[in-house]
């Protein structure tokens, strides 16, 4: 019997044993392009998903006139550019800095901030994590220390949902009941400040982050990557200079639900992208938009109208329950709304929880990435609609499984000889839409 798949073994060492990391992180960013089979690929950060409706239409038009066309959203809500040729780096740079997207060169691949995506728009959570999204992303790039911090150290703002809160954040802040104070967790630390201290606070825990790190000298990227020591690896990150009493150290985070697609509140709407990728068409389908912001389950939440329900109307009741722990959607759509999800819908963007394509993921494979060892998109075109409730899928083309989801997946794996692993359990090709369709109905474990 088929069984789902964990995440990807942690690159981390275990506990006693020693990370040395001797390189620099090579994480693309911008500026700095990584070289693909299918030509150059730049990785865009944008906090917390956000961007402005002419932000969308540029990158539609820099993917057209550099790229192959087309954006990939990452599995944390940023984006990445691919078939760039080689030499474009500063014409990139140029259109993507006058369009506010590259505010700080020296700090451009240490923008990464998540945050919950629906904030502010169906009445549930207690805070405007958004506003302490950009408000971060701003610390970030005045503070020069910050920009030592790898490409891969991560900030995750929760507005108490819990939706990102268990995505692995190196800095988590959540917002808490009434919206006042906040959780800051950095490992297995904890500490409550009050909520306008919130980003700063995650600024300072970062900056602890790497005196520890050069304290201990192995190069950590990460927070885990920290050695253990008596009060484990978490505990060599001093987090007296954030402010606020530290707390007992809660449980571990649980994996929240991600918005489902469909009408989000009274003036936005939740969709999926296929396979996570964006063609120039679909992005521009997306306009008109108050505010659009990329999700780290390859979605998209388009703010169809200014005003949304802010953080106090949601705690006090008067646009929602306000109660935490929700990911889906209002309720019945507006007309306006039903006749906007079609229009998405025929742009082939995935508007219902149950249509085909919902959950399932894949990595570039054949012909784009040259360690691939399929055409893993095509075959996972192939796949089935989800039952009710079903996992998530990934397909990948090699080992690596780039771009995987968080939590308990159905884990595709091509074995290089026209076939697949499905959750271990070797399936041919022409076989691979029942057997995941199996897979994803397992409960999860």
């Amino acid at each position: 019997m088929l069984a789902a798949m964990p995440p990807t073994p942690d690159t981390s060492p275990e506990r006693g044993e020693p990370l040395i990391r001797d390189r620099g992180d090579a994480c693309p960013g911008a500026l700095r392009l990584h070289a693909a089979a299918d030509g150059f690929l730049a990785r865009l950060r944008l906090p917390a998903g956000r961007l402005t409706e002419h932000q969308v239409e540029l990158l539609a038009s820099v993917s057209e006139s550099l790229g192959d066309g087309a954006v990939s959203i990452t599995s944390r809500g940023n984006v990445e550019l691919r078939g760039l040729p080689d030499g474009c780096g500063a014409v990139l740079a140029d259109r993507l800095g006058r369009g506010g997207l590259l505010p700080s060169p020296t700090h451009e691949r240490v923008r990464n901030l998540v945050a919950s995506p629906a904030a502010g728009l169906d009445g549930h959570g207690h805070a405007d994590v958004h506003a302490w999204a950009r408000e971060l992303d701003g610390l970030l790039c005045a503070e020069p220390r910050a920009a030592s911090l790898s490409g891969r150290f991560l900030f995750v703002l929760d507005d108490g949902r819990g939706d990102v809160a268990g995505l692995g954040g190196d800095v988590t802040l959540i917002a808490e009941p009434g919206g006042d104070s906040a959780l800051l967790r950095v490992g297995g630390q904890a500490r409550r400040i009050t909520a306008a201290d919130a980003p700063r606070a995650a600024l300072a825990a970062a900056l602890a982050f790497l005196d520890a790190a050069s304290a201990a000298g192995n190069g950590a990227w990460r927070v885990r990557e920290l050695p253990a020591g008596p009060a484990g690896a978490e505990g060599a990150v001093d987090l007296s200079g954030t402010g606020g009493q530290p707390v007992p150290v809660p449980p571990p985070l649980p994996l929240g639900t991600p918005p489902a697609p469909g009408p989000l509140g009274p003036r936005a709407l939740s969709v999926l992208a296929p396979l996570g990728r964006l063609t120039a068409a679909r992005l521009r389908a997306l306009s008109p938009a108050a505010e659009v912001r990329l999700t780290p389950w390859r979605g998209v939440v388009v703010v169809t109208e200014a005003g949304g329900v802010s953080g106090t109307e949601a705690v006090s009741g008067t646009a929602g329950s306000g109660t935490a722990g929700s990911g889906s959607g209002s309720g019945s759509a507006t007309e306006a709304q039903a006749g906007r999800l079609a229009r998405l819908a025929a742009y082939g963007l995935i508007t219902r929880p149950d249509a085909p394509g919902a959950g399932v993921t894949a990595c570039t494979g054949l012909p784009g990435c040259a360690k691939s060892l399929a055409d893993v998109r095509t075959d996972a075109g192939r796949l089935l609609p989800a039952p009710p409730d079903g996992l998530p899928v990934h397909v990948a083309g090699c080992a690596r499984r780039c771009g995987h989801p968080h939590g308990t997946w159905v884990d595709v794996l091509a074995t290089g000889d026209g076939a697949y692993l499905v959750d271990g359990a070797p399936t041919p090709r022409t076989s691979l839409p029942d057997a995941v369709a199996t897979a994803r109905a397992l409960p999860t474990r």
